[in-house]
């Protein structure tokens, strides 16, 4: 076949983010659908970041539709000098175009390549924008990214009002699904809201008539204590800000007698998952003030701290916005401006050390904490020396209740972590050799939650379960960690125990969605020689709706109840089986969730359970 330059398909604007909108949204599942609305919201986040800006509202309708409206400026209407059209068309049908590029309309954006509402546009059935300027209300519709009217005006008002309002409708034929998830959106939109203290989210869902407002006075403030909700807290929130060579910076932190800790970053408000500059500037100003507060009021006693020590509970959370952010890479999840982390590590080290000094009794907790924790390091380091000293004299590396696969590729094999020795029998008989492994716990491992690194090393269930996975080694043994309980209570509690456990301590696998949860069948029906599985009550109930005679049910009351044959068909056959995959989408969100479930205070877990309790089905205690 010829190859010619007539060959060479070049592709534009619009139509280049039709054919490749992964390229520009991340994917075109779930996440991807969600990041249209977030895009916009940005925007009028943008407005509201300038002074413009204090009430933005967003509304799923039904048929999957959005509406994103805010009190900002509104979108330019006016002839561009070079496009000759109105701005309001540029923007939304051209790529890299916008106000952002110009410091003088927005000192700082989150959107910065200017292809965020373009996109929107373009990966909608149908948009429509109206925007309020001058007290006239403006109006244009696009189909598929192109104007298909033009600005015109359809209304005017008699107060002085601004803002923008824009409804759009996804194209299925590029989504894998178009169904937005309320849940999904709260998070961002509550998020957004403690980033922007004073800035009013409005949530409403008229699918199911929910809807809920977003307004934190207090900022960052309310977001450490939003996070630490349930934890038992050393000292008030400290909160620092300061605005310097046009970079400003807000710091809230706070410390928990908890053995976990996290640090929240975000450059003009958009979540910098891997640090960057603003955190380097953090660590370094905290751990050199509390080391420097120590030394001063003789607190060390012949121990010495280090970084990691100063960080055990702490929840912390550093937003900066500046006019030129650096990310590394598309994704935005690391900030690069080496300027930034000199202006951090000055604010926290000169406010840490004012507060400390206004506040001795909470700088007193804070110390004895860090100190505990550095004696904890040095033996969780002796307790890993034994282990390792162990491994090599009994010539053991892997769990000896471990059947491993004969498949060498990670990316093929399986794990199967299996509650109790009968059902890990089954397994091992009914699996299949070549690529799943199987590993049975004997029940509840320790919750690590409430333990010392010390006293999770010692756990030997827990080493067994670290090793055969290869946590801490160069690479994961197993791409696939399928936790395979009983659907009962224990069951559940196992399963939560395990999950807190990758959570805390091997929280990679979980973010890039190593973990999953099998889901065996809660009953099998014999009817005429045949035989039927159903995995809920909704499904029990269609399987047997049909049948003119009388249903052999049984329900199954644990794994080790079916023979291997019936447990690999049902739960462990790739080609039938149903797999639940765990991923970490909302960090603060998992945060409590951790914390109510396996945390020391009961009122927050009992309340958790009340407020659930109502969507458990088939009980079995």
């Amino acid at each position: 076949m010829k190859y010619r330059a007539e060959e060479i398909k070049v592709l534009q604007g619009i139509e280049a983010v039709r054919k490749r909108p992964a390229m520009y949204i991340g994917d075109t599942g779930k996440r991807g659908l969600h990041h249209l609305v977030f895009e916009v919201v940005d925007n009028s986040i943008d407005e509201a970041m300038v002074g413009f800006c204090d009430y933005i509202t967003i509304t799923i309708h039904e048929g999957e539709e959005i509406t994103v409206e805010d009190n900002g400026r509104g979108i330019p209407v006016d002839e561009h000098p070079t496009e000759k059209k109105p701005g309001v068309e540029v923007v939304m049908t051209v790529l890299h175009s916008g106000g952002k590029f110009d410091h003088n309309v927005y000192k700082v954006a989150g959107g910065l390549h200017g292809v965020g509402v373009s996109v929107v546009n373009a990966l909608s059935k149908w948009l429509k924008v109206e925007i309020t300027r001058d007290n006239k209300v403006h109006c244009q519709k696009y189909e598929c990214g192109n104007a298909v009217t033009k600005l015109e005006i359809i209304h005017e008002e008699e107060e002085m009002k601004s803002g923008t309002k824009i409804r759009f409708c996804p194209d299925s034929t590029i989504f894998s699904e178009v169904l937005f998830s309320f849940d999904l959106l709260a998070e961002r939109l509550r998020e957004l809201a403690f980033l922007n203290k004073g800035i009013t989210l409005h949530l409403i869902d008229e699918r199911t008539g929910k809807s809920h407002k977003f307004f934190y006075k207090g900022g960052i403030v309310e977001f450490v204590d939003f996070i630490n909700n349930g934890k038992n807290t050393l000292h008030p929130t400290a909160y620092f800000h300061q605005e310097k060579d046009n970079i400003d910076v807000e710091v809230a932190i706070q410390y928990t007698d908890s053995y976990a800790g996290n640090i929240f970053t975000y450059a003009n408000n958009i979540s910098t998952g891997e640090g960057g500059t603003h955190l380097a500037g953090f660590k370094a100003g905290l751990t050199r003030t509390i080391t420097s507060y120590a030394k001063e009021h003789n607190l060390l006693k012949n121990t010495e701290i280090i970084g990691n020590d100063t960080r055990e509970g702490l929840t912390a959370v550093i937003s900066v916005k500046l006019p030129d952010p650096q990310f590394e890479g598309q994704t935005k999840t690391k900030l690069g401006n080496s300027e930034v982390k000199g202006i951090v590590e000055s604010l926290t080290n000169t406010n840490l050390s004012i507060y400390y000094s206004e506040n001795p009794r909470s700088a007193e907790n804070v110390i004895k904490k860090i100190l505990q924790a550095s004696k904890s390091r040095l033996a969780a380091q002796h307790a890993r020396d034994l282990t390792r000293r162990k491994g090599v004299l009994d010539n053991s590396p892997l769990p000896g209740k471990l059947a491993d696969c004969s498949e060498r590729d990670p990316a093929r094999s399986e794990l199967y972590i299996v509650e109790g020795d009968s059902a890990g029998g089954s397994a091992k008989q009914g699996r299949d050799r070549t690529f799943q492994a199987i590993l049975p716990i004997k029940g509840k491992i320790l919750n690590v939650e409430k333990a010392s690194e010390e006293k999770i090393l010692r756990s030997e269930e827990i080493r067994s379960i670290m090793k055969a996975i290869g946590i801490g080694e160069d690479k994961l043994r197993y791409h696939k960690i399928i936790i395979m309980t009983d659907a009962d209570v224990d069951g559940a509690h196992i399963r939560a125990l395990l999950l807190t456990l990758f959570y805390r301590h091997a929280k990679t696998i979980v973010e890039n969605g190593n973990i999953y949860i099998a889901q065996p069948p809660l009953y099998r029906i014999k009817h005429r020689k045949k035989t039927y599985y159903a995995y809920s009550e909704e499904e029990l109930n269609e399987v047997i709706k049909d049948f003119e005679s009388k249903s052999d049910i049984q329900m199954y009351k644990g794994l080790g109840e079916m023979n291997p044959d019936e447990l690999f068909n049902t739960t462990m056959n790739p080609e039938t089986r149903v797999l639940k995959q765990i991923t970490l989408e909302d960090i603060p969100e998992a945060e409590i969730t951790f914390t109510t479930l396996m945390g020391d205070k009961v009122e927050p877990r009992r309340k958790f359970i009340e407020d659930n309790a109502k969507y458990v089905e088939n009980l079995d205690v």
